[in-house]
């Protein structure tokens, strides 16, 4: 079991955006705008858990990785990242996540869900937030290579990953966790996703590819009639993904896939992030709901998935700017946009969003997982 290096409680970088960034609609659609280019990745294919869809994994490796010999494992820490609903390794959190790991000398991985990543699923069943079964399938895959894991969740992503961290307490592979945005109570979500502006502007984002897949798919003309017919991802669950996946409606889907019951069971390190003014995710974990493994973090601004911060000139300028997380200091500079080409000085942006990934890479370090290299050496380059 990985325990903290540090008696100390995890106290990162506070997120402080300008009150004028504040809005959490702002912080949760603009992010999309200031993602770095997505990295080169390593695609490996692998089956499911049940073996009727192919999985990406998409691999952003740290240096070269050799297969495994008699027995001998990889051991430069991998980052597993199980995604949000309709995302992918060219998600903006993604690409930030890829290149702030690499920078710790860290391997990088995303695990796509079915049907996600440019793969179609090819089994009756699709993407279940509730399936800690093909996150540990997908973690024992990287466990015949890699002998130290870690993982990270975002969203629906992150539900699965923090159910799968309390229902498999000592049993998961994975030494610690951050979970970002995650819905871990999601009949809550499923309301709040009914409000007036986020079934307004979040629901087709999210619905229309959703029911584009499944109308690819095998399946019914009633369930085609009735997939076309719904408005709401809730509609959509209790025609489609609850009775895919052996839910006997939408409400018992949202009740038995919450991370929420499971975190009280929770016995490796874990740490969950949320804005208090997240739009989409419903009621939040207190501390009376959690194990002692399991640190809180709630920020009163960020929306979901955002946390976009603006620097001023003084602080996006100064070459000489550092600050401390945890003990261990990071080159600002970093923090910005890179778009460099041909040897020009790269023209930064007053935009980013690092926080997320500077404060998972702060608590991993936080709970023992060492950098291997220079913060921030190689993730600027390589991300000219």
């Amino acid at each position: 079991m990985s325990v903290s290096k540090s008696n100390k409680p995890f106290s990162p970088a506070p997120f402080k955006p300008p009150f004028w960034l504040t809005n959490p609609h702002l912080q949760s659609i603009l992010p999309k705008f200031f993602a770095p280019k997505a990295p080169t990745y390593r695609r490996v294919v692998m089956q499911d858990s049940l073996s009727e869809t192919d999985i990406a994994y998409d691999f952003y490796d740290a240096h070269s990785v050799e297969a495994s010999k008699a027995g001998e494992l990889e051991q430069t820490p991998l980052i597993v990242l199980f995604h949000g609903m309709e995302g992918s390794s060219d998600s903006h959190y993604a690409r930030a996540l890829a290149y702030q790991m690499h920078a710790q000398g860290w391997h990088f991985v995303v695990v796509h869900f079915r049907s996600c990543g440019g793969i179609p699923a090819n089994g009756r069943v699709f993407y279940n937030a509730g399936d800690t079964a093909e996150v540990h399938h997908a973690l024992q895959n990287l466990r015949a290579q890699y002998a130290n894991i870690y993982a990270a969740g975002v969203s629906l992503g992150g539900n699965a990953l923090a159910k799968y961290m309390g229902e498999y307490g000592d049993e998961a592979i994975c030494k610690g966790a951050a979970v970002i945005s995650a819905p871990v109570d999601m009949s809550s979500a499923a309301i709040t996703m009914h409000s007036f502006l986020s079934h307004r502007i979040y629901t087709p984002y999210l619905l229309n590819p959703i029911i584009k897949k499944a109308l690819a798919n095998d399946i019914t003309k009633e369930e085609i009639d009735a997939i076309k017919a719904v408005n709401r991802i809730s509609d959509f669950d209790d025609i489609f993904t609850a009775p895919r996946h052996g839910y006997r409606s939408n409400n018992h889907y949202y009740q038995s896939s919450s991370a929420l019951p499971y975190l009280i069971n929770v016995t490796k390190p874990l740490l969950l992030i949320s804005a208090k003014d997240d739009p989409f995710i419903g009621f939040t974990a207190t501390p009376n709901d959690v194990s002692d493994s399991v640190t809180i973090l709630d920020t009163p601004h960020g929306g979901h998935i955002g946390y976009l911060r603006y620097r001023s000139d003084n602080h996006s300028e100064n070459s000489a700017d550092i600050s401390s997380v945890n003990g261990q200091s990071t080159d600002d500079k970093s923090n910005v946009k890179q778009s460099g080409t041909n040897g020009k000085k790269a023209k930064t942006s007053k935009f980013d969003i690092n926080w997320i990934p500077e404060t998972v890479s702060a608590y991993f370090n936080h709970i023992g997982v060492a950098s291997i290299r220079e913060p921030y050496q190689d993730a600027v380059s390589d991300n000219k």
